[in-house]
């Protein structure tokens, strides 16, 4: 199911992120939006085609963050929408620091390889709720990741 966004992004990379200047400028903006559907925020990562494939810390992708809207809306200045494409994902509810790499580790290089499906190329997002605390222990998000079955695995 698609979702229809509005926010900000940044081009950054993994080895200069720049992700907390991003939440820093959009954050005091946010209530600027009208029709949100929830207090729910994205944080969103629109990676270049074949990103994975020979990873390279300084290559940069688009990182967004946005929150949902319902309709149409008057979109505020030095902001953009997004239009997140419907498509299979893999989820997972996450509890633990915003800092901690170590799951981003464990999905891509356990999980996905031992799972009936390939990483797609689509954007990549979490989910911040009510339950979610920067950079705390006790912090809980959803992180979707985009996939597609593997070859010969088209009944899962």
């Amino acid at each position: 199911m698609s979702k229809k966004l509005i926010g900000m992004y940044i081009t950054t990379s993994i080895a200069d992120n720049r992700t907390g200047q991003l939440w820093q400028t959009f954050m005091p903006r946010r209530k600027e939006i009208s029709n949100a559907l929830s207090n729910h925020l994205y944080s969103l990562q629109v990676y270049p085609a074949g990103y994975f494939e020979s990873f390279d810390a300084n290559r940069e992708f688009e990182k967004w963050a946005l929150v949902e809207i319902d309709t149409e809306t008057t979109v505020p200045e030095a902001m953009e929408t997004f239009d997140l494409p419907g498509g299979l994902y893999a989820a997972f509810n996450y509890k633990g620091s915003s800092a901690d790499t170590s799951i981003f580790n464990y999905i891509f290089s356990e999980w996905l390889p031992a799972s009936g499906y390939l990483l797609d190329d689509r954007p990549h997002f979490e989910v911040l709720g009510e339950k979610y605390k920067n950079n705390d222990p006790e912090s809980e998000e959803e992180i979707w990741i985009p996939v597609k079955p593997k070859p010969g695995y088209d009944n899962i």
